[in-house]
């Protein structure tokens, strides 16, 4: 039995950043089904991240320099048929960056471990509680805490009975691929609205491009995109431009992954923190997850240490402190769907307008 402060499980960059923010002032384990990160989908970080890893004690330019690129513009076809372009230079937090996700992690992992946190994995988490204390089983190691982080994604059941289920926005799901790059590609991320979604593509540290289609379940399921993605892409003018340097010819796995917005009834209380989309997850048209997820562990990492120093109410301020949070990205949402009015009829884009269809939730 390994008895603990704190016990983390997820070691994302969530559940990481909560361990950097812990370790040396707790005792901190952190638990993670895989040994190693693993390809996941999100990996723009916006130049603001460098206020929450200098926050976590980290160098932020060593960091955002180690093995990753910047974006130096924004390019999108929504509203009209016509690109519209938004220059980096702009931004005064400076210009953000296209994440190697893998090696992002990976660093995140050993720089608390560098600190004094315990990484156990590969190791799947289950945990009881009982009275003051939390039991998480990680194969054959046994941790003891009485305070639990809950880092595991948007999926996660870990805390649902203190959490409540999430209430999901829509049905809304992201199937993606990586390409090859066959040639030098411009420092943009880019994305484009159709009738029955929105696609996003970007360079990739390493040589690859990131292609994403964005719609509800029951339209990819009607569509067929899965088994299309390449297809329906290339035979959009503007988005075949920016693949042009990717050997479209030779795509990776094509994957799907829920993308909806959704939160559940509290993101803190007595004995326990969630934090990344645990807490809050969003549509990923507001680019918003990898910062949250800094942001959130960053936050937990002072709650732990409050509710650790007796304040009882310190997971239920963190909590409220995210309401803003949610406030914000909803007002987001609804601007950035309501600016696109092309297709009033198709269901994807009926269904996001102020009054929304019901029957599809």
């Amino acid at each position: 039995m390994i008895e603990a402060d704190v016990a983390v499980v997820g070691a994302g960059p969530a559940g990481a950043a909560a361990a950097l923010a812990l370790a040396g002032r707790a005792r901190v384990v952190l638990v993670d089904r895989r040994a190693e990160p693993e390809d996941r989908i999100g990996e723009t970080l916006p130049g603001a991240a460098r206020r929450l890893l200098a926050g976590l004690g980290l160098d932020a330019e060593a960091v955002m320099a180690d093995g990753h690129e910047p974006v130096w513009a924004r390019r999108s076809v929504w509203g009209a048929a016509q690109p519209a372009e938004l220059d980096a230079l702009a931004d005064p937090a400076g210009p953000g960056v296209r994440l190697d996700r893998r090696r992002f992690e990976a660093r995140l992992r050993a720089e608390a471990a560098g600190r004094g946190a315990r990484l156990v994995a590969p190791a799947a988490a289950r945990v009881a509680r009982a009275g003051e204390e939390w039991t998480v089983e990680a194969g054959a190691v046994r941790v003891a805490a009485p305070l639990l982080v809950d880092a595991g994604g948007r999926g996660s059941r870990l805390l649902r009975e203190q959490a409540g289920r999430p209430a999901a926005q829509d049905r809304l799901v992201c199937v993606w691929t990586h390409l090859p790059l066959v040639r030098p590609a411009q420092a943009v991320t880019y994305v484009e609205s159709e009738p029955d979604g929105w696609w996003y593509t970007a360079p990739l540290p390493g040589g690859r491009r990131l292609l994403a289609f964005h719609t509800d379940a029951d339209l990819l399921r009607a569509a067929g995109v899965h088994r299309r993605l390449l297809e329906r892409a290339l035979a959009l003018p503007s988005l075949a431009a920016e693949l042009s340097g990717a050997d479209t010819g030779r795509p990776g796995p094509v994957r799907t992954c829920a993308a909806h917005g959704a939160r559940p009834g509290a993101a803190g209380g007595d004995g326990w923190l969630a934090v990344g989309d645990a807490s809050m997850c969003f549509d990923p048209l507001s680019s918003q997850g990898l910062f949250h997820a800094l942001y959130t562990g960053l936050a937990a990492g002072g709650a732990a240490l409050a509710m650790l120093g007796g304040e009882a109410r310190a997971g239920a301020e963190y909590s409220a402190a995210l309401d803003p949070v949610w406030d914000a990205y909803v007002a987001h949402r609804a601007l950035y769907y309501g600016m696109e009015r092309r297709w009033p009829g198709a269901p994807f884009w009926r269904r996001r307008l102020p009054n929304p269809e019901k029957q599809h939730l």
